[in-house]
């Protein structure tokens, strides 16, 4: 085995003497992942620092983005070093859950805690103008392509599924890993554009956001029905080779996790529909108040016009729209689309305002 693998952690094989999963092992089967580990508590650590430097610069941060971010860390530690770590290789219906959680669960939460945003919010101005360049790449662009990645979230359960990949990925511990680290990225590469919270290089309407989610959920239901009504056995050989007395019969197994993959499939985009509604009628209300307050400066300007005084109606030309509150500006120092207070932290929280004799 080549020396890098050994830091990769190694899962329940056959050949190893496993404790039946009940009672207490729920709670108890725990096993330590050092990359993963490693890279959680840096993510965590990394997210709090820069929520700390904001509110020392006396900015707001919401703190149902930092609970999501919270949450987050907390399920893919769970999904990973839990009981779902250390059984995912023996029973199907715990490797569903833990693919769920990965790819749905743990990437809706990253999705609404809008991490680019807040880095673009607590970096420095070298650091920030980085992330923006990265994200104004064509790789960024590729890869965060939401046509794509419905495509690959669509399907990528039948390729993994109804071929022999999933059993690759149960016999060798690289490709078990591998397969982990596909299903965060997906999940978070499909919710990031379609949740529209972080400033991306391909931003989407919401009827185009709405269609992608209607999309993809006949996917997982149809795989998750496959599986369910399957009479051969997915990857047989390697769950028989286990010998269990103990759970769940193989078949009875596999019926789970079909029923689970196509619930908490159906649950989690029907939860993503009503979000995306929400959103886009607050969105609608914004861009409804911004269109008044337009046509109250057109009017205002009008009766200047009207009045003669063509020097204030200059004056009030030259202020800028803000968007309103929540709403969205092209930075055009940064070149990035996003809330208004995302990119310019140097703008102070709480401006004064300006004395009669700058007028």
């Amino acid at each position: 085995m080549p020396p890098f693998l050994a830091l990769l952690p190694l899962h329940t094989d056959p050949g190893e003497a496993i404790a039946p999963l009940a009672g207490w092992r729920y709670a108890t089967a725990w096993t330590w992942n050092w990359p993963g580990g490693v890279l959680i508590v840096l993510a965590l650590t990394l997210y709090v620092a820069g929520v700390v430097r904001l509110r020392r610069r006396g900015d707001h941060w919401p703190v149902f983005r930092t609970l999501s971010w919270l949450v987050a860390m907390a399920l893919l530690a769970f999904a990973t070093m839990g009981f779902l770590g250390v059984y995912d290789t023996v029973l199907f219906w715990v490797h569903m859950v833990q693919h769920m959680i990965l790819t749905m669960f743990a990437g809706v939460n990253i999705a609404q805690a809008a991490p680019v945003t807040l880095a673009l919010r607590a970096l420095p101005t070298r650091p920030r103008r980085w992330l923006v360049a990265v994200l104004h790449s064509w790789v960024a662009k590729v890869l965060l392509f939401p046509p794509l990645n419905t495509l690959a979230m669509v399907g990528y359960p039948f390729a993994l599924y109804m071929t022999g990949l999933y059993e690759i990925t149960l016999r060798h511990d690289w490709a078990h890993d591998l397969l982990h680290t596909w299903m965060v990225w997906i999940g978070v590469a499909f919710f990031v554009p379609i949740l529209g919270v972080d400033p991306l290089p391909n931003k989407l309407p919401h009827p185009l956001r709405l269609l992608l989610v209607m999309l993809q959920m006949p996917g997982h239901a149809f795989i998750g029905v496959t599986i369910m009504g399957a009479t051969r056995l997915l990857a047989g050989d390697w769950y028989l080779s286990f010998h269990r007395d103990w759970g769940v019969s193989p078949l009875r197994d596999q019926n789970w996790a079909g029923g689970i993959l196509w619930a908490t499939g159906d649950f989690t985009m029907v939860t993503v529909m009503s979000a995306l509604a929400i959103s886009w009628y607050r969105d609608s209300q914004r861009e409804a108040a911004r269109v008044d307050r337009a046509l109250d400066r057109q009017e205002a300007r009008e009766a200047t016009l009207a009045g003669g005084a063509p020097g204030s109606s200059r004056a009030d030309e030259s202020t800028p729209s803000s968007g309103g509150p929540g709403g969205e500006r092209y930075d055009a120092a940064e070149g990035v689309s996003s809330d208004a207070t995302a990119i310019n932290d140097t703008t102070p929280t709480n401006p004064q305002p300006s004395s009669p004799a700058a007028h």
